[in-house]
């Protein structure tokens, strides 16, 4: 039987850790209902959906395994929400793969692309490309009938995109990005808008492999930057906002909201 629908609802991908865990959280205290999926890590999400229930002192958080490079687990994620929360309004496209996968010595020893095994660039390639177009595909018809939505893909700077020895994650982002050019062109006058959000730079999360010098770690950016642009993205002072890309880290909280989403709002794709 499908639920009531009181309040806006959204799916939260990749939300065990890191940005996911924290942009969950952030949704749920701001009073949205969330569902949060892994496509391994059951145990993590669940934990984070007890971790904000317990602090709303409601369910307003569930959790499900499902892997988004599988059109099926897709669809069981939307049916799941639907059902639980009646409606689908945030889509939140963090589950990713990142370059740990090719080596745990990435950040100091650069593989060159052709030394990359194949089956790790298809998985990366798989999750980060093609995982957020089939869960976008599957949650659009309900936000086309709602004359309303959020996709909110999360990228991460141009910069590490061309950043030598980062293949397939630079080009698995910069794909990304230009999907959400071009899906905020397709949607365009529906009441759905598409952007990208991104830390603007190394944050502390699991992409990060495990040794890593704690003099380096503490320069990381805290997962939580994440949230204050998200919440104003999802907000109506965003309805005209598409095709965009919101760097976190510009976001200054001792501004009014207004002159912090300007002062963070940059082209998408290399769109000047």
């Amino acid at each position: 039987m499908q639920g009531t629908k009181a309040k806006k609802v959204a799916i939260v991908t990749g939300g065990g850790r890191g940005l996911g865990r924290a942009m969950a959280l952030g949704l749920s205290e701001a009073g949205i209902q969330v569902v949060i999926t892994s496509a391994r890590e059951h145990k993590e999400i669940g934990q984070v959906a007890q971790d904000a229930n317990n602090r709303a002192g409601e369910e307003r958080v569930k959790s499900m395994t499902a892997d988004v490079t599988l059109e099926k687990d897709c669809r069981a994620v939307v049916d799941f929400a639907l059902s639980s929360f009646g409606g689908i309004d945030i889509l939140v496209n963090n589950a990713g793969r990142g370059m740990k996968y090719v080596s745990p010595g990435f950040m100091t020893r650069p593989t060159r692309f052709w030394e990359v095994d194949p089956e790790t660039w298809r998985m990366v390639i798989n999750t980060n490309v093609n995982g957020p177009f089939l869960m976008s595909r599957t949650v659009v018809p309900y936000m086309l009938s709602n004359k309303w939505g959020r996709i909110i893909n999360i990228s991460m700077n141009h910069e590490t995109m061309r950043r030598r020895g980062f293949s397939p994650y630079g080009p698995s982002k910069a794909a990304l990005e230009s999907e959400t050019v071009i899906w905020a062109q397709d949607l365009e006058n529906t009441g759905i808008t598409v952007n990208a959000l991104l830390p603007g730079g190394a944050s502390n999360t699991g992409m990060i492999p495990d040794g890593m010098p704690e003099d380096i770690r503490q320069k990381l950016l805290d997962p939580g930057i994440m949230v204050a642009p998200l919440l104003w993205l999802i907000s109506g002072a965003a309805d005209a906002i598409t095709g965009r890309r919101i760097n976190a880290a510009k976001w200054d909280t001792s501004l009014p909201v207004a002159q912090a989403a300007e002062k963070a709002n940059e082209s998408a794709g290399w769109v000047v």
